[in-house]
């Protein structure tokens, strides 16, 4: 398991946030059409509890894409014969030649939200944790690239956001009474998660846990996690420089007056011109 944390996306601003998410865009163009002329076959995972933004990550890693050389999954409940033959569900699903593919929630799902509310036998749970790491080096061996990415986030964090969820009618279509159980069963859940990733994390396809109370951080950080991993043509994909000077939230107060959004250059100098008055 690999804990994905990039430091500099902590002092991220709406400004830094746009200008690191168009370049990281523009490495996603290059990396899909590298995957287009070599054929390539890449399937993304992303996990991660109700609310941890699985979706809105993924949109955000579309966006620019050639839309005919990706396709998105999101798989409602399963008939009792997908249930039975559940890595045939997702084996049909797998990307083609050329192709990426983006799964929100995958075959974890019996890993993690199946077993914790009990929508699948033990005997099932067994069975698919006995078998996963061998199917996936399986997909892996026929040419299959998989990325599998879990958005980490809080038990407060995912409160807030169901409340938010319940006051915007924008966003109350996204909460379902499943996801007010599930949240009751915090601590189960958490305890199969850490099953999943102490078990299904290999040296083919290793689980990334970002991260994801912070959601522009989580979304830029998944995507930079997802382009380090292919040596794709013309990847100019630098380290993230430090920010310091360019961040636009410094506040200062002087003698009861507040200077707030300051530039670091501003930030200083006042700092300095206060500090030589007092003397």
């Amino acid at each position: 398991m690999i804990e994905y944390d990039v430091s500099e996306y902590i002092t991220l601003n709406r400004a830094l946030y746009s200008e690191e998410k168009r370049r990281l865009h523009i490495e996603f163009s290059k990396l899909q059409k590298w995957a287009i002329d070599y054929e390539k076959k890449i399937a993304v995972v992303l996990e991660g509890r109700d609310a941890a933004g699985k979706t809105d990550t993924i949109n955000l890693l579309a966006r620019h894409l050639i839309p005919d050389h990706f396709r998105y999954i999101h798989l409602g409940i399963p008939t009792k014969n997908e249930s039975k033959r559940w890595f045939k569900r997702y084996k049909r699903h797998m990307p083609k030649a050329g192709e990426i593919v983006f799964f929100d929630r995958s075959w974890y799902t019996r890993a993690t939200v199946e077993v914790t509310m009990g929508y699948c036998s033990e005997k099932q749970y067994a069975n698919f944790m006995k078998k996963v790491v061998s199917w996936e080096e399986d997909l892996i061996s026929s040419g299959i690239d998989i990325i599998k990415i879990y958005l980490s986030i809080g038990k407060e964090q995912q409160k807030s956001r169901f409340q938010e969820r319940q006051t915007n009618p924008l966003k109350l279509w996204k909460l379902s009474e499943n996801d007010l159980r599930m949240a009751d069963k915090w601590e189960i859940f958490t305890f199969f998660k850490n099953k999943m990733f102490e078990e299904t994390s290999h040296h083919a396809a290793p689980w990334a846990v970002i991260n994801a109370n912070n959601k522009m951080v989580a979304r830029l950080s998944a995507l930079r996690y997802l382009l380090n991993e292919f040596d794709y043509l013309g990847k100019t994909l630098h380290k993230p420089k430090s920010w310091t000077t360019k961040i636009n939230n410094y506040h200062l107060d002087i003698n009861g007056v507040e200077f707030q959004n300051l530039s670091y250059t501003q930030f200083q100098t006042l700092r300095k011109l206060s500090s030589e008055k007092d003397r």
